[in-house]
């Protein structure tokens, strides 16, 4: 696999008040069709999500995402009946298959969270959702 370098300053960004993201790959409205994903990569973002505050419920399918919380706790509720809290270091990881609802928050009233997400291509489309952490 060859190495590509993209310096920081040529990501993505956007400024939403509450989230403050960062994209390695186009993402919502920043667009860059030399920069669509990598191989089975297809998101790397790095987001900061101010106290309180977070992604209200929505839908993903046929995508693996990892989140991992580099500082803060995210508060986590799905269609699948999960909900939880995942903590600093620690990895999340939905299989969004055929299809899921979710809830992404900042829990903490007072403190931003800063995290990674990271989206993978599945190998297999529309396979059962499943969640882990």
């Amino acid at each position: 696999m060859k190495s590509i370098f993209h310096p920081s300053e040529s990501r993505g960004q956007a400024d939403h008040g509450w989230l403050n993201a960062k994209y390695s790959f186009s993402f919502a409205n920043w667009q860059n069709r030399e920069r669509m994903h990598f191989g089975a990569l297809r998101v790397l973002n790095d987001d900061i999500v101010a106290a309180g505050t977070g992604f209200g419920k929505h839908p993903h399918d046929n995508m693996e995402i990892i989140t991992i919380p580099l500082n803060g706790e995210i508060q986590h509720e799905d269609s699948m009946g999960h909900k939880e809290i995942i903590r600093t270091n620690q990895v999340q990881v939905m299989s969004a298959g055929s299809g899921i609802y979710h809830s992404e928050f900042n829990s903490s009233k007072t403190e931003e969270l800063k995290l990674f997400q990271i989206w993978i291509f599945p190998d297999k489309e529309n396979l059962e959702p499943r969640y882990a952490t």
